[in-house]
């Protein structure tokens, strides 16, 4: 089925595209949202007359990605998380923690959903994420992940040679005390 898109819908086209989707997809899933009108000549010549500002809006679209991208492209960012034993984290870095980062150390805000992870953050180290902003304008930042050690168990004090003298007389005078006790 033939739909003329309302708004940019990934993996399929931007405003004004007019693409071939499952009829299915169209009924319960784009026309409810507004994401999509059917594609009849009626709709098809709005279409054409309102091409000049989608046109418009698109170029600044790109322009606006475009200049995210520069903002952001090459930088790297850096998130603090609990490091246990050989560099495994307690729990993941998620893409709303990098969006966190971003926005506080670069000064950009990105939306959490335009973060692309391949896989789970679940090690210390320097990873590669990729934001998507429009279409195929994407940035690489780097990320490095770590730097806080989880706690370890404190290591008992070290007695010193006067602490033993201390201690050993403290205990033989119990014990001669307790030696007087049972004797009576």
């Amino acid at each position: 089925m033939k739909v003329i898109l309302l708004g940019e819908l990934r993996g399929k086209g931007g405003e004004g595209d007019v693409v071939d989707v499952a009829q299915g997809y169209a009924e319960n899933m784009l026309f409810p949202k507004r994401l999509a009108l059917p594609a009849t000549p009626g709709n098809i010549k709005q279409l054409e007359e309102r091409r000049h500002n989608i046109e418009k809006r698109e170029d600044k679209r790109v322009s606006d990605a475009k200049a995210m991208k520069a903002a952001l492209d090459g930088k790297s960012v850096k998130i603090d998380a609990k490091v246990g034993e050989e560099g495994q984290l307690f729990g993941s870095v998620t893409s709303q923690m990098i969006a966190d980062a971003i926005a506080s150390q670069l000064d950009v805000t990105v939306d959490r959903k335009r973060i692309e992870l391949n896989r789970a953050i679940k090690t210390a180290g320097v990873h590669e994420v990729v934001v998507n902003f429009y279409r195929d304008i994407d940035a690489k930042l780097t990320l490095q992940v770590g730097t806080v050690v989880a706690p370890e168990p404190e290591p008992e004090p070290e007695t010193t040679e006067a602490d033993t003298e201390v201690e050993t007389e403290a205990s033989t005078e119990v014990e001669a005390e307790t030696t007087e006790e049972n004797a009576e």
